[in-house]
C-alpha cells in the first residue's frame, strides 16, 4: 500500500502545478433568459486538442479512482452538483502530496489533469453530480491505469 501525505486544502485558480494540473475559473454570463457558463475554448489554458466529450454521473458519497492516463489530457467540469477531486503530485523533494479541488455548478471551475497524474474523486450532491470531460484523445482502455481506491491511503471520510 502506498501512503501519501495530506497537503493542506488549497484552491489553485488558473495556476499550473508542478505536474501541470490547472484549475481555471470560467466565465459566467447572467442573461435575462438565464445563465451561460463557459467551459473551454481552443485558446484556453490547458486545451491541447479535442478527442471526445462525455458526461458521467457520480452518486452521493461514492468514490471513483485511483486512475491515471498515459496520453489523455482531461478537462473536467461539474455542471450539476459538487465533486471533490484529489490529485496526487510530487513536491520538490519528490514526496507524494495531495491537492484537493472543489468543483461545482456554483463555482464553474475547469480542472485540467495532464497525463501521468493519479487522481480520484468523490460525489457530494444528492442524488448525484454530473461531470463533463472534454478529453484530448478518444478513450482507449490500453492508455489508462487504475488502482483500487484502498491502494493509496487517503482520508475520504473528512471530504464533505
Amino acid at each position: 500500500m502506498i501512503i501519501l501525505t495530506l497537503l493542506a486544502k488549497k484552491v489553485y485558480s488558473g495556476l499550473k502545478m508542478n505536474n501541470q494540473t490547472i484549475l481555471s475559473k470560467e466565465k459566467i454570463m447572467n442573461l435575462e433568459a438565464g445563465e451561460v457558463k463557459h467551459v473551454i475554448k481552443n485558446v484556453s489554458n490547458g486545451f491541447e486538442s479535442f478527442g471526445e466529450a462525455y458526461f458521467s454521473k457520480i452518486k452521493l458519497k461514492y468514490i471513483k479512482g485511483w486512475k491515471k492516463h498515459k496520453k489523455m489530457i482531461l478537462n473536467l467540469v461539474v455542471p450539476y452538483g459538487r465533486v471533490i477531486f484529489i490529485v496526487c503530485v510530487k513536491d520538490k523533494n519528490q514526496e507524494n502530496k495531495f491537492i484537493t479541488y472543489d468543483l461545482s455548478d456554483e463555482n464553474n471551475h475547469r480542472l485540467t489533469i495532464p497525463p501521468d497524474t493519479w487522481f480520484a474523486f468523490k460525489g457530494l450532491s444528492d442524488p448525484f453530480s454530473l461531470i463533463l470531460n472534454i478529453a484530448s484523445i478518444v478513450h482507449d482502455p490500453d492508455e489508462v491505469e487504475s488502482m483500487d481506491i484502498n491502494q493509496i491511503y487517503f482520508d475520504w471520510e473528512n471530504i464533505k
